[in-house]
């Protein structure tokens, strides 16, 4: 039944879109109403590591999307494959004044980090994997970033998904998979989220402790009393 909606959707799709190169309408990355858009992906086992700059800031890495594995999406006509393509950020992460920001849920009012807050500066980059996202200096009293911080570390929270525009793309000649070639970022986000739609990607949390030195050196009561002050902190 499925692979036969499928082949219904492209064929209807086939007849109705007079362009390879037009976007998918009313794209969307679940069947159901009232979901959102974007490319999910599992952070793999979060993890929280002691860094050593004795900041006291944590950090946040991960994937906001992969590139050349596909995912489901829907459009107005039923299921399709989605694929991003490998080359497909480099000209918005070429913007001197690319504005992104590192959101909850994609609620623009729940920013934890931004490519143009210093104190709290968003990275984003393309590695062998996909849009790598790095948040190295969030600030563990803002509400939203304590809020999160101990669902990302167990693991009621496993996935990401960014908002963005697609500039460029094109349909398979059957229909049955978009391939996004070009897509902005500017004033669009990287999220944490609950749902999505890519189950490939991972991420870290990590946060700071006691220096490793000093750790190693304490006794054991001291690193004791310092995971509760720091639990009791976050």
């Amino acid at each position: 039944m499925i692979v036969r909606n499928l082949a219904e959707a492209a064929a209807e799709r086939q007849q109705l879109i007079s362009a390879r190169h037009m976007r998918p309408g009313q794209r969307r990355n679940a069947a159901g109403p009232g979901t959102g858009y974007g490319a999910r992906g599992a952070l793999v086992a979060p993890e929280v590591r002691a860094k050593s700059d004795g900041s006291g800031k944590l950090q946040f890495t991960g994937h906001a999307t992969v590139f050349e594995r596909g995912y489901k999406m829907w459009d107005m006509f039923g299921e399709y494959t989605e694929i991003v393509s490998a080359t497909a950020a480099d000209v918005t992460l070429s913007r001197a004044d690319l504005d992104t920001t590192l959101n909850l849920g994609h609620d623009q009012l729940r920013r934890i980090a931004s490519t143009v807050a210093p104190q709290a500066l968003l990275r984003l980059s393309v590695d062998d994997e996909g849009l790598a996202v790095n948040a190295d200096d969030l600030d563990p009293t803002d509400y939203d970033v304590a809020y999160i911080a101990p669902k990302l570390r167990s693991g009621l929270i496993t996935e990401m998904s960014f908002a963005f525009r697609i500039v460029r793309g094109q349909w398979s000649p059957d229909y049955s998979e978009y391939r996004i070639e070009e897509f902005d970022l500017h004033r669009g986000d990287v999220a944490i989220v609950g749902y999505g739609a890519s189950p490939h990607t991972d991420g870290a949390l990590r946060e700071p402790a006691m220096k490793t030195a000093e750790r190693e050196a304490a006794p054991a009561s001291s690193r004791a009393r310092a995971l509760l002050e720091l639990a009791l902190s976050d």
